[in-house]
């Protein structure tokens, strides 16, 4: 079994996916616990405090001016995580419920937020017995913290509300009852330290980010194969032309394709090249895949940064202070999110445009029309290419950006947010299209090599279609298409073809 030890540093991105995918278990170290129960004290020492303090004797919001007596402390916690508990809309993922619970507890363990021990013991408890509160997708605007995902999780460590055990809905009391958990019984500033924080749009960052580093090696193997199959040229790939221009995500998407064209029979050589330049679409293909990974660099840069803060709103400073602050603003998570949906939809499109070529005889050169086996009486890939193109025009618009909306919130104490929740669940969305567009470019380039026969592609490439040749048969008369599109999606998500094309002996980053 995995472990991950919560310590008072950040996590790693390994740690956040073994825990939200593999039901990795948790345990809280020792340090974090003695940090903890530090910086509790100087909230319990405050609790009798006649002086207004955020969250422990003051409202929330709009309301913080409201000054709460001694006897109503501990059930203003509770009130807040209620009352905030207001999602709506279909359930979130379970690995994104994971991974939101595991990023808050990994706050707590800081010591920053004043929590008792205990807090941060019950959320483990939960991950571990595979509790997963249910989240509704509609809630958060991305400030002071994704509230009301983060409200249900909270409501279900109090042993109120729903939750799936075993994906089977369960009340949430019932649930804790059966795996020997004792349901919170909130004090100062807890509830308010278990919601403050941008550990949904973070998790879901941390996912999206994980997903994307197979599928853009993934769309390097299908933009090679794409060109080989075109029977185009391999000679813009060279280190030396990368070079001029040193983008390093462009030089490792080029590298990647040079390894897999190696020795090719299907390409043209320069000698007997007589189209003088392939398209855009095939020579341009590292600039735009290399695009995505420097993009994606980035993102993982405001990630690990994320990973690394403790987010609360008051937080107690190291020296002991207790003090409000506007690091819950989800802005620098939001606009990175919004960033990667760009970087996809625009990765999707050109995926979409290498297909398409395969599909017009006029720019196939020397395969039948839509790949079809008899044109005319079959279609071949005609209506695939359809399927990549609603799903590109889908991706377009999820690439609008989220973070650049904000709808006023708290009566105006809470002016400005930034919709970083939205920006990830978009996310989501378009990382699915797009590993279903790569999945038709390759089982539409597999069907062109196959049908150049007796010529026959490099060992990367055979590598490739002898283990899609697996699950689905070669070129022939229609068949039902949507099943082998499924199959085709089955082995891009699960990294079957890009395991392949690295056996056969690429040299894939």
């Amino acid at each position: 079994m995995t472990i991950v030890t919560i310590g008072t540093g950040a996590l790693t991105f390994e740690q956040v996916v073994a825990v939200a995918r593999q039901d990795a278990h948790i345990e809280l170290g020792a340090e974090s616990k003695q940090e903890m129960a530090r910086s509790r004290a100087v909230i319990e020492a405050m609790a009798n405090d006649s002086r207004p303090h955020y969250g422990v004797s003051t409202g929330f919001g709009a309301l913080a001016s409201k000054q709460i007596p001694v006897a109503l402390r501990a059930q203003l916690q509770v009130s807040l995580i209620r009352s905030h508990a207001a999602g709506s809309g279909p359930e979130v993922e379970r690995e994104v419920v994971r991974a939101l619970m595991l990023l808050r507890l990994s706050t707590l363990a800081t010591g920053r937020t004043g929590v008792r021990p205990v807090v941060a013991e019950t959320y483990a408890a939960i991950l571990n017995a595979g509790i997963t509160p249910v989240v509704g997708e509609y809630g958060s605007l991305g400030c002071s913290g994704d509230l009301a995902p983060l409200a249900h999780c909270a409501l279900a460590a109090l042993g109120e509300g729903e939750v799936r055990v075993n994906g089977i809905l369960t009340p949430a009391g019932e649930a804790l009852a059966n795996a020997g958990i004792t349901p919170l019984v909130l004090e100062e500033k807890e509830g308010l330290a278990l919601i403050n924080g941008t550990d949904g749009m973070l998790g879901m960052l941390v996912l999206a980010l994980t997903d994307l580093q197979a599928l853009v090696a993934t769309a390097d193997l299908a933009a090679a194969m794409s060109v080989e199959g075109l029977t185009g040229t391999d000679a813009v790939f060279a280190a030396d032309l990368h070079a001029l221009r040193p983008h390093p995500g462009q030089a490792t998407s080029a590298a990647n394709m040079r390894s897999i064209l190696k020795e090719s029979p299907m390409l043209s050589h320069p000698t007997e090249f007589t189209r003088v330049q392939d398209a855009y679409s095939l020579r341009c293909a590292p600039q735009v895949h290399g695009a995505v990974r420097d993009t994606m660099s980035h993102a993982t840069m405001v990630a690990e940064r994320e990973l690394a803060s403790a987010i609360d709103n008051p937080v107690v400073t190291i020296d002991g202070r207790v003090e409000s602050n506007g690091n819950f603003h989800g802005a620098p998570v939001g606009y990175v999110l919004d960033f990667l949906a760009i970087a996809v939809a625009d990765l999707a499109s050109i995926s979409e445009r290498r297909t398409d070529r395969f599909l017009d005889a006029s720019r196939n050169h020397g395969l039948n029309p839509f790949l079809a086996d008899d044109p005319g009486v079959d279609s071949g890939h005609m209506i695939a290419q359809y399927t990549q193109a609603g799903i590109v025009s889908e991706l377009k618009r999820l690439a609008v950006p989220a973070s650049v909306d904000s709808i006023p919130s708290s009566a105006m104490q809470e002016d400005h947010v930034s919709m970083g929740w939205h920006a990830a669940r978009k996310l989501r969305k378009s990382i699915d299209g797009l590993s279903r567009v790569v999945a038709i470019e390759l089982l539409t380039a597999a069907r062109a090599m196959d049908m150049r026969a007796p010529v026959v592609p490099g060992a990367v490439a055979s590598g490739v279609v002898a283990a899609l040749r697996t699950r689905v048969e070669g070129p022939g008369t229609d068949r039902y298409l949507a099943a082998e599109i499924a199959i085709a999606h089955e082995l891009v998500v699960d990294g079957t073809l890009l395991a392949a094309a690295r056996n056969a002996g690429g040299e894939i980053s």
